[in-house]
């Protein structure tokens, strides 16, 4: 139902609200590009800083840009089981396609707390759900027996995007539930979750590198391995670069960059450090990603 390579879009603001017009056209490029699917308002997209009025917004216009040429799944997670069902619901009216539910950040459920939550929110709609497990921002992890529990009891519970960093919890979720969409949450890993079972990537690169992604994907898939390992490889310098601090900052600071989209963020997030972002920079010359500055020679 969900394979290949998703963007983990970024929200574009202007003068701190969000670009629309931006939006459209970040999403032309993506589509253009290859990528399989859309997912606006995870934590590359800054939902924790977006308004209830702004999530919904984007979402929607999300919906309508698409119109059917590619999967939209909607990031509807929250702390709040309430506010997860709402915004889920939001995004089921709105048209989309799935939905990602991040596992509640801070509060720090028990794993029957985790199970009791997931199972509020995807009784709630009919559309198809994605779990979402990156401890290392909720401060939970979602046990591999607790994901087989949720995948039983829910039947619109039908992938999770795994960003744990264990390929061994990933080898066991894969066993407990042969049928789920494991998709990889974390570029870096990519090509060893496809070697597992892993059907794509839902992917904070693609933002920038849409077409190389989706091709170490497709690649993978149609049995090209040296191709899709020589991606892998080529890919790493960048993907490292990408995560020197915190993300989304330096992908849309990269954005900037490249003239995609404005670097601008909402507090708490804030501009690189001097010395990363130049690592950055570099790096995006490297990869031909940004011209190189020309020299200009003083006469004597």
């Amino acid at each position: 139902m969900f394979s290949g390579s998703y963007v983990a879009l970024v929200t574009p603001f202007k003068n701190n609200q969000v670009d629309e017009d931006k939006l459209k056209q970040l999403i032309e490029f993506q589509i253009a590009n290859g990528t399989a699917g859309i997912v606006p308002c995870g934590s590359t997209g800054e939902s924790a800083t977006l308004s209830f009025e702004e999530h919904e917004r984007v979402i929607e216009l999300t919906v309508k840009i698409v119109n059917k040429r590619v999967k939209v799944i909607a990031g509807t997670g929250s702390n709040s089981t309430a506010e997860a069902i709402m915004l889920t619901k939001a995004a089921e009216k709105a048209g989309s396609d799935g939905v990602l539910l991040v596992s509640p950040y801070y509060n720090k459920p028990t794993q029957k707390g985790l199970y009791l939550h997931f199972k509020a929110v995807a009784d709630s709609v009919k559309i198809p759900v994605i779990l979402y497990n990156i401890a290392s921002r909720t401060g939970i992890n979602i046990e591999p027996v607790t994901v087989a529990k949720i995948v039983t009891d829910c039947k619109n519970v039908v992938g999770i995007k795994e960003a744990s960093g264990s390929l061994d919890q990933m080898s066991q979720i894969k066993a407990l539930c042969p049928k789920i969409a494991l998709i990889s949450g974390d570029d870096a890993l990519t090509l060893p979750v496809l070697s597992i079972g892993g059907v794509g990537v839902i992917s904070v690169l693609a933002n920038i590198m849409p077409k190389e992604t989706a091709e170490l994907v497709s690649t993978f898939s149609s049995g090209n391995l040296q191709k899709a390992r020589d991606l892998h490889y080529k890919l790493m310098p960048l993907i490292k670069a990408l995560f020197v601090e915190t993300n989304p900052i330096p992908v849309k600071t990269a954005m900037g960059l490249m003239k995609l989209c404005s670097p601008e963020m909402r507090l708490p997030l804030c501009p690189m450090e001097e010395s990363n972002r130049l690592g950055l920079e570099k790096t995006l010359r490297d990869y031909g990603l940004l011209k190189e500055k020309k020299t200009v020679k003083v006469s004597e």
